[in-house]
């Protein structure tokens, strides 16, 4: 049995982290491990008043692990979201539990103690990495978090025979038992005990880690957004950004953005990975400036903006195979700011 090797330094109620315990298959880390791999992680999962742009974090949880997988130390604390705290038939902390916790300002030090230097892992990273994220900048800080590592995509990449994506399902391929699903201090130890042998033989098979690139945000919005409302409702989206009806673009497409000209309205404009300002406000400026915002990468889209065209996702593998141009969004930024007018003749490309 390995054992955490310090307690939790900080809680703000008395929980106890159940003990890593011994995994099935191979556990000797493979002789040859991958030079370029991280050198320690920060497997994180935080508890929330919901899910829309306006919603707090309530309780937070880190598990420390060195380059390896190895834990080195945890840490919980609760979170006063100063708000109601949403779904209490799901997470369980109620006004009442939460009122002395801490503020997230207030927790801000320790929080960066432990995620800094880290690669942060967690189990559909983009909403955990945009919840954090969020928080540091209405705190006026910034997380020290430069890469995340989503432990679905890392499935994926390995090939796991999992019926879904659910946490619960990832924990049973390798015998992980769920003591408290839904509580950040259990559900980050499950992610834990479920990360290690996954790294481990993404380095026996020299995989490429599916690392992305974290942008801190600095521009942002809190206005209210709709979340669910009842017990039946879904806790956590399959994605972070869930699709949102946008309106129609009135210009016909103008085709390919050429690089070094200008816009057109009516070019698709499609976004990968984070960006600096929130990108509902990002791409609300895009369909102002008269251009068509798109979810997905097809040979009719005119550009890609991107702060990591180096990651390995689908949009970018697109863009390279159709030879999509990819800028970044402070380029994107400086071309909003000249878009030209929709061509007046010819016939209308299709949108």
């Amino acid at each position: 049995m390995l054992e955490d090797r310090m307690a939790a330094a900080h809680s703000t109620a008395p929980e106890k982290a159940p003990k890593i315990g011994q995994q099935p298959g191979p556990q000797t880390p493979p002789a040859a491990w991958p030079d370029e791999y991280p050198q320690g992680y920060a497997v994180v999962d935080v508890e929330t008043t919901g899910l829309a742009r306006d919603d707090r974090i309530i309780s937070a949880a880190v598990y420390q692990l060195d380059a390896r997988g190895e834990v080195q130390d945890h840490w919980y604390t609760l979170v006063n979201p100063q708000r109601d705290p949403g779904p209490v038939w799901i997470h369980g902390l109620t006004s009442e539990v939460l009122a002395d916790a801490p503020l997230f300002p207030d927790i801000v030090p320790e929080l960066s103690r432990r995620l800094a230097d880290r690669v942060l892992v967690a189990h559909n990273a983009m909403f955990d990495w945009s919840m954090i994220a969020r928080e540091y900048a209405r705190a006026r800080a910034t997380a020290p978090v430069r890469q995340r590592l989503c432990t679905i995509a890392l499935s994926k990449e390995l090939r796991l025979p999992l019926p879904n994506h659910k946490l619960e399902s990832l924990a049973a391929h390798y015998g992980v038992v769920q003591e408290r699903a839904h509580h950040a201090l259990d559900d980050a130890r499950v992610l834990a005990e479920a990360f290690r042998p996954s790294l481990r033989r993404a380095a026996r098979e020299q995989l490429r880690l599916p690392l992305l690139t974290c942008q801190p945000l600095t521009e942002w919005s809190d206005s209210p957004a709709s979340r669910p409302q009842s017990p039946s409702s879904p806790y956590r989206p399959a994605s972070w950004r869930p699709s949102r009806k946008r309106p129609q673009c009135p210009y016909p497409n103008p085709g390919r953005y050429v690089a070094g000209g200008r816009l057109v309205q009516g070019m698709r404009v499609a976004f990968s990975g984070d960006t600096s300002v929130d990108r509902e406000l990002l791409e609300d400026r895009a369909i102002e400036a008269g251009l068509h915002v798109a979810t997905s990468m097809s040979r009719l889209t005119s550009l890609l903006v991107t702060n990591d065209p180096d990651a390995h996702t689908s949009k970018t593998a697109k863009a390279a195979q159709f030879g999509t141009v990819v800028v970044d969004e402070a380029a994107f930024m400086q071309l909003l700011r000249d878009v030209a007018p929709a061509t007046p003749a010819g016939p209308a490309a299709p949108a």
